[in-house]
């Protein structure tokens, strides 16, 4: 099965986003051709999703590129490093973000030998690369996940994994899309995912689109449909994977895993290897993004709670390696104790 949804597209001339903030009420694309602007839109979820943020910032470093008045390689190199502090600096958590910067700074430090004409042309390459990988591994992600999918498979997903996270195919989606392909899954459970509502807004939409049987519920119902035997599987995407596989994700997350534990439901977490970080050692040392207080206090813009009340609003959680039963990526199945 294959997603008709493309969150992110290059045209030649600019880079075009779906602005998830207007889904599902409306489908707009936004042409970006200033790597500020790319920028402002990950900061403001127009483009949200570890993948797809880290290929949306691969290509803000290609306008970055387009955009310098640089003559010489040295000039245009320093262009673009500040390019990427700014992209660096939108969001914390996704690692995705950082390690497809790297990957155009390094493509950047050995340009220097080629013409300004000549380095903007291989920076475009190299993030047109990136996305084309993540289709690619997330393709193979779902097919290696759909091995976990008994038939007749009830599946439980929070927050938006699918296509609209990554360059249009999916990680926990992408299994699903992949499982429902050959026959297997029977329900997709959708948690609606508050504050942000990814999964009601993003999730249920992706489903509707593609036909994907599923049933939107508040997230607090996800522990009576466990309860009462209605699922076979835990999946989820990830934000970043540490070293000894503990994982952060959508906040929520943990308490899946915590109620997966206890009803004796698998849990399993699908991400791009690119997702896990050698780096951190655990997932103590992942630094976790908290968001403005209106996004608990509001419902898109019907007020909820007052105004004063003061709000913690901590965009993910981590899940402690030891209750996940399996990660998948595109290099296949892992399963603990993680050695990546």
């Amino acid at each position: 099965m294959t997603s008709t949804i493309a969150p992110v597209r290059w045209t030649g001339d600019a880079l075009v986003l779906l602005d998830q903030t207007l889904l599902p009420a409306r489908e707009v694309e936004r042409a970006y051709t200033r790597w500020e602007d790319v920028a402002e839109a990950i900061r403001s979820l127009v483009v949200r999703g570890a993948p797809a943020i880290g290929v949306a910032a691969a290509f803000g470093v290609v306008l970055a590129a387009r955009q310098s008045s640089a003559k010489t390689f040295d000039e245009l190199s320093a262009d673009l490093e500040t390019a990427i502090k700014g992209l660096a600096a939108t969001r914390p958590t996704a690692v995705n973000l950082f390690w497809a910067l790297d990957r155009m700074r390094t493509v950047a430090a050995g340009l220097g030998e080629r013409s300004v004409a000549e380095a903007r042309a291989t920076l475009l390459a190299e993030a047109e690369a990136i996305l084309a990988e993540d289709l690619a591994a997330n393709r193979a992600l779902g097919d290696h996940g759909a091995t976990l999918v008994p038939p007749k498979a009830r599946i439980l997903t929070h927050c938006n994994a699918g296509a609209l996270a990554t360059a249009g195919y999916g990680t926990a989606l992408g299994i699903v899309r992949s499982a429902h392909a050959q026959g297997k899954v029977a329900l997709l459970w959708v948690d609606e995912t508050r504050p942000v509502m990814q999964g009601s807004r993003l999730t249920a939409w992706e489903c509707v689109r593609e036909g994907i049987p599923h049933r939107l519920i508040a997230d607090v119902v996800a522990a009576s449909v466990m309860a009462r035997g209605e699922v076979d599987l835990v999946v989820t995407g990830a934000d970043r994977i540490a070293a000894n596989g503990d994982t952060a994700n959508k906040i929520g997350t943990y308490a899946l895993a915590v109620l997966a534990r206890h009803h004796g439901v698998p849990f399993y977490v699908a991400a791009p290897f690119s997702t896990i970080d050698p780096a951190i050692a655990s997932g103590r040392e992942i630094v976790i993004e908290e968001r403005d207080g209106s996004e608990v206090r509001r419902v898109g813009s019907q007020p909820t709670a007052p105004e004063a009340s003061p709000v913690y609003n901590p965009a993910f959680d981590v899940t402690p390696a030891e209750l996940i039963a399996a990660i998948v990526t595109e290099r296949g199945v892992f399963r603990p104790p993680y050695r990546f």
